[in-house]
């Protein structure tokens, strides 16, 4: 006979332990599927590298409270520098004209990881089912059924709702054979570290280059994390260069703000991509994070993302669990459908047009971009609109709601 939960997340990164956060405490018996083993730091999503985060996910993430334990290691983004290479266009924001103590966080992805599992281990009613791997899933009208490989065999579980955030080559999605669409931009990410000469000041610099973007964002101490997108096929060669002769390619794109760089830290390549699910949601199941849209990284949107459907996911099911309703309901399942498909559509276009039109040398094209920078930082109206949506302003109150959820849940 299969073990029975209410909730089973497949997947045990960003979004997945989020979400399981988010539900601890609450009646729901809830179990995390994760196939990396969790004490040698295998997960994937809890590496070296940094996430941006908006003021907005910092309030969801204090919501479902994960965020005492990262605030001490969270680096804040008080100001921000937008510009176009080689053009006279340009964007800055400051955290202090709009009555915010930041713009946003820049944390490592290990310690936002190990405060997220840390917040698991407190909560009686979440179980880790780690390593394990997903071997198959059939939903029906009245639950969903998993069949994992786990140790030396394989152990069939069954749940009310299935969530799936597995990531964007998700196995559990592939099983129930949801469709995506999409595009692979010839373009890879390298992310590394740098200290450059002038300090930081808590700003975060993104500057569109003919080749992708790059951004460098402010770290403890005076060092910056960069990501810089080039053309896929340079990205062999360049992380092939020795550490000076690399530190001085990046200098040239980048330009002489922060001072001269140094001290190059690990380097990485991600290949990237644009990803849609053709579904949300199927009978007993749901996708969310990155299983259901993946991004580009110019403006550090997805994650953000994701934990916007972790907010609204969990207050859906905080509420089911409060009145005693099937979490896995139809109704419910069509609510977050509903309530997630325009933020999703028009990040998705927001990113991708980004890369679009920062892409092209089409000298009218490059003129008007231009004009646009330029009227977002001298335009008030424009600067608060754009202000507002870069610290994710307006989402702050998906947060307030999943606190009140959790709160009369508990």
């Amino acid at each position: 006979m299969p073990d029975t939960y209410d909730i089973l997340i497949v997947g045990g990164g960003m979004t997945g332990a989020s979400l399981a956060c988010a539900l601890g405490g609450t009646a729901l018996r809830v179990g995390v599927i994760e196939a990396a083993p969790v004490k040698n730091g295998a997960q994937p999503s809890f590496d070296t590298r940094t996430t941006a985060l908006t003021w907005g996910t910092q309030r969801i993430l204090e919501a479902i409270g994960v965020w005492p334990d990262v605030a001490a290691h969270a680096v804040p983004i008080k100001k921000t520098h937008v510009s176009d290479q080689g053009r006279f266009g340009f964007t800055r924001l400051d955290c202090a004209d709009y009555r915010l103590d930041a713009l946003g966080y820049v944390v490592e992805n290990r310690l936002l990881g190990k405060a997220l599992l840390d917040t698991l281990q407190r909560h009686a009613n979440i179980e880790f089912i780690c390593p394990a791997r997903v071997q198959d899933v059939e939903t029906g009208a009245d639950a969903a059924s998993i069949t994992l490989h786990a140790g030396q065999g394989s152990r069939q579980l069954s749940a009310r709702l299935l969530v799936i955030a597995d990531g964007r080559h998700s196995t559990a999605r592939e099983r129930l054979n949801i469709k995506t669409s999409g595009r692979v931009y010839n373009q890879s990410a390298i992310i590394t570290s740098v200290t450059p000469e002038r300090g930081h000041e808590y700003t975060a610099f993104e500057r569109f280059t003919p080749g992708g973007p790059l951004a460098v964002l402010p770290m403890s101490g005076t060092r910056c994390a960069v990501v810089w997108v080039a053309p896929a096929g340079q990205v062999p060669a360049l992380l092939a260069l020795d550490e000076n002769t690399f530190l001085a390619q990046l200098q040239r794109q980048f330009g002489g703000r922060l001072g001269k760089f140094s001290q190059l830290g690990a380097r990485r390549e991600y290949a990237l991509e644009l990803m849609r699910a053709a579904e949300l949601t199927r009978p007993r199941a749901v996708l969310i994070g990155n299983a259901a849209h993946t991004l580009h990284p110019v403006a550090a949107q997805g994650l953000n993302l994701g934990l916007r459907d972790v907010a609204v996911l969990a207050r859906l099911l905080c509420e089911a669990a409060r009145h005693g309703t099937d979490p896995g309901a139809a109704g419910l399942l069509d609510e977050y459908a509903r309530l997630r498909r325009s933020d999703h559509a028009a990040v998705t276009a927001f990113t991708d047009g980004l890369v679009r039109i920062f892409s092209s040398d089409f000298a009218p094209l490059a003129l008007m971009r231009n004009i646009g920078l330029l009227a977002a930082d001298l335009l008030p109206p424009v600067k608060n609109y754009l202000a507002r949506r870069s610290a994710g302003v307006a989402h702050a109150k998906l947060a307030v709601m999943l606190n009140e959820s959790r709160r009369k849940s508990a």
